[in-house]
């Protein structure tokens, strides 16, 4: 099962915060989450931490 985040990403399109829930991958030993906004359907990511 994947690992889910529910929160808020940063869409730089819409230049707001929004509340949506994403995948969490692990990118360059970084965990990131990588979701959808919501209004305009630009892909957000949000960087969590090391691995």
């Amino acid at each position: 099962m994947a690992e889910t985040y529910e929160g808020e990403f940063y869409c730089v399109k819409c230049k707001e915060k929004r509340q949506t829930s994403g995948e969490v991958v692990v990118t360059n030993g970084r965990k990131m989450a990588k979701g959808t906004c919501p209004v305009c359907g630009t892909k957000l990511n949000r960087i969590l931490g090391k691995a």
